[in-house]
């Protein structure tokens, strides 16, 4: 498809400059209507005519061939930001660009490449409401920056947040003016303009009862007018929470600080993604608890204008841990749950109550199951596994699941050879359909 669109782009041109000339030449022959009769005027401006009928025909017989030849092929494009591995020296970091298409002939080839900051350590990237903006939440130097995804070359630059100290991950306001950041090592939210990146406002507390503590995941919900943030662990991985933080939208103010653990589970359960169901009514949102391996529900209570929070399945009756990442279909009738530890994409029915999430079916994939992107067509899932480079949870690999057969049917290796390792995975966003995060 990037020689399609090459191609496209100069035949495009070259009927621009072909309609350029016709125009050009028929003001220039009414202009000099003295030089030439009616009769002569009419033979010229129909040979002109019929010229460039004759190139749009060439033109459009030539695209037809290049479109529907058998050797083009298809392609699918996504970011995957990684580092190499610990071992390796001098240490690189930087984004990948890969066609993730298992029916493109490049399939698992890297078609640019953007350079990032070696002591960074990008973590995540999360896109704007009108995709044309790539934020990047760095977990070293320089919490966080950003790219203008419609610029040529891309190129990342810093946003000015020192009141962060381990960015995560980052929620959007619907109408795209404002952005939320949570900051795990300063225990604080960022709340920012998102056309300036300007910071507006710190959202932090030590009340005892009314806390942020180490926040990781954040879902926002304005119908509701509510953030909801994890307490997830210490950057040291230590010290896990089992908090999760509720938060008025509009003011910042730290409405509760909830237990979210199991009766008997010792330790903390350390949630780290709160995602609500996107459109959802009454207002749900989705937790995972890292260490405990349970999936949370938190539903709204339009009366109490509370949430209800209950755990709706345990990853151990699968035999799976550290479940990590939540995604939805585009009619947001199934659940996507990666874990971890072996590493699975987990596909759940919640067409008939997301309270009781019914498991079509656990896919194994390789350890350390992290982010996932979807094809639009909703026919294959790509499985990025690696996480924060752990034993055991490190496998480096790219997973293609075909979701209509449900099962794993390709690896892509090509960053896993090199000695780097993903952290996130992202459709570029001529391909991004996630309407979640």
């Amino acid at each position: 498809m990037r020689f399609v669109t090459i191609v496209w782009t100069r035949l495009l041109q070259d009927l621009s400059e072909q309609l350029r000339l016709f125009d050009f030449f028929a003001k220039l022959l009414y202009g000099r209507s003295t030089e030439f009769c009616g009769m002569e005027r009419f033979n010229i401006y129909m040979l002109l005519e019929f010229t460039l009928k004759i190139k749009t025909l060439f033109i459009l017989l030539l695209l037809n061939s290049v479109l529907f030849s058998p050797g083009v092929s298809a392609e699918m494009l996504a970011m995957l930001n990684y580092e190499t591995e610990p071992q390796q020296q001098p240490r690189q970091e930087g984004i990948a660009i890969m066609d993730v298409d298992p029916d493109s002939a490049h399939f698992g080839a890297i078609v640019d490449h953007v350079s990032l900051p070696a002591d960074g350590v990008a973590h995540h990237i999360f896109y704007n409401k009108t995709l044309d903006k790539a934020y990047i939440a760095n977990l070293g130097n320089g919490a966080l920056r950003v790219m203008k995804m419609r610029q040529t070359p891309l190129n990342p630059k810093d946003v000015n947040v020192p009141m962060c100290q381990v960015a995560e991950d980052i929620a959007f306001s619907d109408d795209g003016k404002l952005w939320y950041l949570t900051c795990m090592g300063s225990s604080n939210v960022v709340v920012g303009d998102a056309h300036t990146d300007k910071v507006m406002q710190v959202i932090d507390s030590e009340d005892q009862q009314r806390f942020i503590q180490n926040p990781h995941g954040i879902g926002l919900n304005q119908s509701i007018d509510r953030l909801l943030v994890t307490s997830t662990i210490r950057p040291d991985l230590t010290n896990p929470g089992n908090t999760v933080t509720e938060i008025q939208a509009s003011t910042g103010k730290i409405v509760a600080t909830h237990i979210i653990s199991a009766p008997g589970f010792k330790g903390g359960s350390s949630p780290v993604e709160a995602v609500f169901i996107p459109h959802s009514q009454p207002a749900q949102a989705y937790i995972n608890t890292m260490f405990e391996g349970r999936l949370w529900l938190a539903a709204w209570q339009n009366q109490t204008k509370q949430f209800q929070f209950k755990p709706v399945f345990n990853f151990a009756d699968v035999k799976q841990g550290v479940p990590l990442e939540i995604y939805f279909s585009r009619d947001h009738k199934k659940l996507y749950v990666s874990t971890a530890k072996p590493g699975a994409l987990n596909i759940f029915d919640i067409s008939a109550n997301p309270e009781q999430p019914r498991l079509i079916k656990s896919i194994p994939t390789a350890a350390g199951s992290h982010h996932v992107v979807i094809s639009p067509d909703e026919r294959f899932a790509i499985v990025q596994n690696n996480f924060l480079n752990l034993p055991e949870m490190n496998d480096g690999s790219l997973s293609v699941i075909d979701l209509h057969k449900m099962k794993n049917i390709a690896s892509i290796n090509t960053l896993k050879d090199k000695g780097w390792k993903a952290n996130s995975i992202l459709m570029m966003p001529q391909w991004h359909t996630d309407d979640a995060h």
